[in-house]
């Protein structure tokens, strides 16, 4: 085996030869990517190493005495085998070749500057990412300097958290071997990460993150990045979360990196341009394609030019048998009144509780316990001993990409990162609970709680299994986790009205002229928050505000802001309030409260549903609202109509190409093709407020047809299939796609819809017997 190599004559299947870095990065180079040129040490040279000083055994020695439990004896054993490493110099002959290679890296050009990487050959693997467990040097310029780094690599093979993740991981240390990548360095404008799967969901979205100067404060945690999301099938931008970022790491002077301060104009904007995003996202999925599974990539730009330095398989999918717990604080016993104490970003998922344990660079790791809540700035490789340890992890910088992300995820722990000022807020000792799904920290440990619903599950029979998908309406937030465990799968509607009443009390208009704009977001992300959270990872479907006039002027200040009229039901409500000059802001406060708690509580698992829509026009100008707050509909964001009104039924093809689905108001529906007021004691008893009569099953069947041939789905969250049997039979015949219903009714509605449904299969296999 050759001792040194380039590295464009290497390749994926040469991990053995060039390690888990240097062989992925020869594959990129001979599939066409633009990667930083260089060559590798091989492993043939660290065999060759070992075999001149003799040291092999020695470190044998040392780690048979080794308690891989201790942090004392980790130190002290990575210590007597990394002198080993000092007191040899490399063979003269060995020296010779690496400073020829590296001389020829410039080609007579003036020499440059190199990143001495360490590329084990345990690393990069599909089943284990050993992030940040080897060396790496920047900035190296001297020959001198080179062969020393050289040196420090080979030694870092025998790092106290080397040498624990290996034994976490079952891997013999002596069958690990390191080989050493030597790559002209690039002066980073920006740099990040990026994962062609969203490692925390799985979705299959590209994540992006994105900081300014060298990636070693990225992937060391040590800055929080900005986040983008890119749909991977549609070329398209899904989401964007930035950061404030004050500092860099730039090159120093006299090599190594120094770092300096980000300008203040700079430090808030979003740090690449939308087309860079989407190259960038076009080069994830070209190696993505390339490997055929989903990967890991480390990159940077200079002058605009995008370079690949990493790319690995991602190690943490449930493919690879990877078994992540996405269950919240609120599943293992939270009850709904804790205190929210920080939130930052879910970046691995579950929840757990314990005490707080802080932690930083120069302290005893010993000091974390099994079951302590680990809190720290960010988390470094040194620091992996410890995280073992640990019931989950907090910190205070970081992207979902940074290693204190990726380990967590790899040790199935939970993990929030990003959580600005955790160091300071959560004390030592205080009793926490985490909740990695999402993104939350909570005062307390879990208590279990009863539940008044749940039991109506279990009693009789066990719970049937039907094709048609059975929601649930709710309306008061406080009921959310109770109702969550009934059979469902999801919130068909979820009615924002009580947020107004009960959590804000105030006309919308009256809070803004008032400045208050900030309380009224902050009322309702928090009031909707507490049901998409109870209910996650199912879908909540929130409907926005449908106020009549005489139920907004009765609330405080609401005689200023609204209208005397004849016929409210029919009146001034629903999306042409949306629309209108003296309601629109208020309408987007609404829309910045669903965008706070998808974007900042990471509940995405919310969608929207606008009611009484009359035109188009108006639901054209009603997306372009929701485009200025930042909600696009995407394959994470649904938007979806309420089909209550004539119009609604006649132009349903025309209504689909603007959403993604309908949910059938069955009482407005039928009160407006009927022409009987809901409300009228005279007409109901007569009859002819019906949601069964013929002319509302015709309506609502045309509607199915028309929806599905437009690919779009239908729904009902009205009062008739919690009420009529017979009437959920109807919506299952006529091919309805899902039925919410109220909590008490589910039970046994799910009992009829299945019997339903067993009907119609058995009339199909009867005429096809015939």
């Amino acid at each position: 085996m050759k001792r040194i190599m380039s590295i464009s004559d290497l390749g994926k299947n040469d991990i053995d030869v060039a390690g888990g870095k240097g062989a992925n990065l020869g594959e990129l180079v001979s599939a066409g990517f633009n990667v930083p040129p260089g060559f590798v040490l091989t492993t043939a040279a660290y065999d060759y190493f070992l075999d001149t000083s003799k040291i092999a055994e020695r470190i044998k020695d040392v780690l048979a005495d080794l308690d891989a439990n201790s942090e004392s004896s980790l130190q002290d054993a990575s210590a007597r085998i990394r002198e080993f490493f000092d007191q040899y110099e490399i063979p003269n002959d060995l020296k010779d070749q690496i400073l020829v290679s590296f001389k020829a890296m410039f080609k007579g050009k003036k020499q440059g500057l190199v990143a001495v990487r360490s590329s084990a050959t345990a690393e990069d693997l599909p089943t284990a990412s050993f992030a940040g467990q080897q060396d790496t040097y920047l900035n190296v310029g001297s020959p001198e300097e080179l062969l020393e780094k050289v040196r420090k690599c080979w030694s870092s093979l025998y790092t106290p958290r080397a040498i624990s993740y290996r034994v976490t991981k079952g891997f013999e240390h002596s069958k690990v071997k390191l080989a050493v990548v030597v790559q002209k360095m690039i002066n980073s404008e920006i740099s990040g990460i990026m994962f062609t799967v969203d490692p925390n969901s799985e979705m299959p979205h590209i994540i992006i993150e994105a900081g300014y100067g060298l990636g070693e404060a990225l992937v060391g945690g040590k800055v929080t990045p900005d986040t983008y999301v890119v749909d991977k099938f549609h070329d398209k931008i899904l989401n964007k979360r930035i950061s404030k970022q004050s500092w860099k790491l730039i090159r120093g002077a006299h090599g190594d990196c120094d770092k300096a301060d980000v300008p203040e104009e700079m430090r808030s904007i979003q740090k690449m341009g939308d087309e860079q995003i989407l190259a960038l996202g076009e080069i994830g999925r070209n190696i993505e394609a390339h490997y055929n599974r989903p990967m890991d990539i480390e990159w940077c730009i200079e002058e605009k030019i995008i370079y690949v330095v990493q790319a690995r398989p991602v190690t943490t999918l449930s493919s690879n048998g990877f078994k992540p717990s996405n269950k919240t604080a609120q599943d293992h016993g939270l009850t709904k009144s804790a205190k929210v104490m920080v939130k930052g970003m879910g970046a691995s998922p579950g929840a757990a509780g314990g005490p707080v344990r802080h932690v930083s660079e120069e302290m005893n790791l010993e000091v974390v316990k099994s079951g302590d809540i680990m809190v720290t700035t960010m988390t470094s490789p040194d620091m992996v001993p410890a995280m073992t340890r640990a019931a989950a992890i907090v910190t205070d910088e970081g992207g979902m990409t940074c290693h204190a992300a990726i380990v967590a995820r790899e040790l199935g722990i939970p993990c929030i990162v990003g959580a600005s000022g955790a160091s300071e807020l959560l004390k030592e000792g205080t009793m926490i609970t985490v909740d990695g799904t999402m993104g939350v920290v909570y005062d307390g440990i879990a208590e279990k709680k009863e539940s008044k619903l749940a039991p109506t599950v279990a009693i009789g029979h066990a719970t049937p299994i039907t094709g048609t998908k059975v929601l649930v309406n709710l309306a008061i937030p406080q009921k959310a986790e109770e109702v969550s465990k009934l059979p469902v799968q999801g919130v068909g509607l979820m009615r924002i009205e009580f947020l107004f009443t009960s959590y804000i009390q105030e006309h919308p208009c009256a809070l803004i002229e008032k400045g208050e704009s900030n309380f009224l977001v902050d009322k309702l992300a928090d009031g909707i928050a507490m049901v998409a959270r109870a209910f996650y990872p199912r879908p909540v479907i929130l409907r926005t505000s449908d106020f009549k006039t005489n139920e907004y002027r009765g609330m405080k200040g609401g005689d200023k802001y609204e209208p005397h009229e004849e016929n409210p039901m029919i009146g001034w409500r629903g999306c042409s309030r949306y629309v209108s000059d003296s309601y629109r802001e208020a309408f987007k406060l609404e829309l910045k409260a669903i965008k706070k708690v998808r974007e900042e509580m990471g509940l995405k698992n919310l969608h929207v549903m606008l009611p009484f829509v009359r035109t188009i026009d108006e639901l054209k100008k009603i997306s372009a609202m929701m485009t200025d707050v930042g909600l696009e509909r995407n394959l994470d964001f649904k938007l979806y109509l309420m089909a209550e009104i004539p119009c609604n039924i006649f132009m349903a093809e025309e209504f689909a190409e603007w959403c993604d689905g309908f949910s059938i108001g069955s009482n407005d529906l039928t009160q407006l093709t009927m022409g009987a007021d809901r409300d009228s004691d005279v007409l109901g008893k007569m009859g002819y407020f019906d949601e069964r009569n013929d002319a509302i099953k015709r309506a609502i069947k045309f509607l199915i047809d028309a929806a599905h041939r437009k690919g779009r789905t239908v729904s009902i969250c009205g009062q008739a299939p919690s009420v009529y049997p017979e009437f959920t039979e109807f919506l299952v015949k006529a091919g309805i796609d899902s039925i919410s219903l109220n909590p008490d009714t589910v039970v046994n509605t799910l009992n009829v819809i299945a019997s339903a449904e067993q009907r119609i299969l058995l009339e199909a296999a009867r005429k096809n017997f015939q």
